[in-house]
């Protein structure tokens, strides 16, 4: 798992972003079953009972954040929870493709515990493919009005990390705990709102 998040972590160094705002914030989606279990996931994979109280929490957390823009991936799972968060802001999610979280192809239903993000699936996204993706997605939801609320994925949230310099850990991986941005000068940091104990850090 380490070496596949230094290549990601590589790649995704090659060609930083550097968005013109001077913060936003993201939020990756509630709990699902698969997640609980570790299992790679299909695209439809609902939240479970407890993905959907830490979407409600979050929609509270976050309902004091002037956000004038909620983009999502068009996942279930993240569509859910944002359509969640909208609800305090008056405001519907902009669905984006490029959010969505990588597609591991023939692993989807497999064990995700050894998670490699080095593999390379059968019927799925190479690393490079990904991380390209991700990149022109996140620029492209970063220079809407702002501030901006991005809702995605785990491995979205390893890429934006490493596209802005960021360390990232499982203390700010848990579902559904929302994460401010904050740029000084050339340089960026991130925080969480909150600190989400229950529901674990399974990642996609």
């Amino acid at each position: 798992m380490t070496s596949g998040l230094q290549q990601l972590a590589a790649l995704a160094a090659s060609q930083p972003l550097a968005p013109a705002c001077d913060h936003f914030y993201f939020l990756r989606h509630g709990q699902t079953a698969c997640n609980a279990r570790r299992i790679f996931q299909a695209p439809d994979e609902p939240l479970s009972e407890l993905g959907v109280q830490q979407a409600a929490r979050a929609a509270e957390l976050l309902a004091g954040e002037p956000i004038r823009t909620i983009l999502s991936s068009n996942v279930l799972r993240a569509l859910t929870t944002a359509h969640t968060v909208c609800a305090p802001h008056g405001l519907a999610p902009l669905e984006l493709d490029g959010l969505r979280e990588r597609h591991f192809g023939a692993l989807i239903g497999s064990s995700s515990a050894q998670i490699d993000w080095a593999c390379e699936p059968a019927g799925g996204e190479t690393l490079g493919v990904f991380v390209d993706r991700s990149r022109a997605a996140l620029d492209h939801a970063l220079a809407h009005p702002g501030p901006v609320l991005i809702v995605a994925h785990g491995g979205t949230l390893y890429v934006l990390a490493a596209l802005l310099g960021v360390p990232v850990d499982f203390s700010v991986l848990g579902n559904a705990q929302p994460l401010r941005f904050e740029r000084a000068g050339a340089n960026w940091s991130l925080r969480p709102l909150m600190r989400q104990v229950d529901g674990g850090a399974a990642l996609a």
